[in-house]
């Protein structure tokens, strides 16, 4: 691969994300407990982590496409956080286990350590390691999640129920200084985005094949303008979520790398809108088991409760007056 100073050229990125695929979908047809096997055999967890503890190494643009198939593809599965967690943890063997799924870890959104139930973590009932913030000040703690008591909340997904976790008698295992949390935080913020825009892709691909085929009073549903209206919307919806994401990956004129909340809010904003429209173009079969859309609705809405549920615009807002006032 070409990985000189002007990075990776398109056209591998997409073979890597054809590939990613191809081990996604491999996983999927097989039980859930084998599913961190093949992802790691395929190298996945480890794209961004460093060679010497079994990762590829690549830059963090080439996880984007791989968490954009988990998304698109409804992989039930907490990979952009194995991916951040194996690429930024301090402790070499934490993320050689990582990269080698031998452990899984989550990370919580909100909370910190101290707090009498911590939840917003994907996957966290079947973690071994969570990450979240410190009791206070900056930085991120991991903990042991060994034998934590734990509380399901099946309120958004009763296939996959949310856990609350009791961290009082929870080990810490490994500490984060501010400026590493930052950039994992930085690096969750953008492929959480690509994992909701990779979702989003899969119910945009289900309604045009849908409205392309299905026949109605002697023409497909396509023909129809409204239903092109839609489309059209749900299309322009999703390409400028995914330019959000491009922009968020490439630093700006003064060589900063940008904030990635941008890309994270709307994403979450689009994809709620694209896989809802999808449902109603598929005339409610979006809610059938033969259909299962609103299994990808579910894991969007989850990841905007873990984010706060506009608690990013909202944050963002309060950055950009601060701002203002201290110029």
């Amino acid at each position: 691969m070409n990985l000189e100073d002007k990075g990776p050229r398109p056209e591998e990125i997409a073979e890597f994300g054809e590939a990613a695929a191809a081990a996604i979908e491999d996983a999927l047809g097989r039980p859930a407990e084998e599913h961190a096997q093949v992802l790691a055999t395929a190298g996945l967890f480890g794209v961004c982590a460093a060679e010497e503890e079994g990762g590829l190494g690549l830059p963090l643009d080439f996880a984007v496409p791989v968490v954009q198939a988990a998304g698109r593809l409804r992989l039930r599965f907490a990979l952009a956080e194995q991916i951040v967690l194996a690429r930024h943890l301090s402790d070499a063997s934490m993320r050689a286990a990582l990269v080698q799924g031998q452990s899984r870890g989550a990370i919580a959104c909100q909370g910190r350590l101290g707090e009498r139930w911590v939840g917003h973590a994907r996957q966290a009932a079947r973690a071994d390691w969570l990450l979240l913030r410190p009791t206070h000040g900056d930085g991120a703690v991991l903990v042991g999640l060994a034998g934590v008591p734990r509380r399901l909340d099946p309120a958004l997904d009763p296939e996959e129920p949310a856990a609350w976790l009791d961290l009082a008698e929870a080990p810490v295992l490994a500490e984060l200084d501010a400026a590493t949390a930052a950039a994992l935080w930085r690096d969750l913020d953008l492929l959480l985005a690509a994992t909701v825009h990779g979702a989003a892709d899969g119910a945009l691909q289900a309604a045009i094949a849908h409205t392309g085929t299905r026949v109605q009073f002697g023409a497909p549903l396509s023909a129809r303008q409204a239903v092109r209206h839609w489309l059209a919307r749900m299309k322009l919806f999703h390409e400028a979520s995914g330019a959000a994401i491009g922009r968020a990956l490439r630093r700006d004129e003064w060589g900063h790398a940008r904030d990635p909340r941008n890309a994270l809010s709307l994403n979450l904003q689009h994809a709620a809108f694209i896989i809802e429209k999808a449902m109603h173009l598929h005339g409610g079969m979006g809610f059938t088991w033969e259909l299962p859309l609103h299994r990808a609705l579910r894991e969007v809405r989850g990841l905007d409760a873990a984010c706060g549920s506009t608690g990013v615009p909202r944050q963002q807002g309060r950055d950009f007056i601060t701002a203002q006032e201290s110029a």
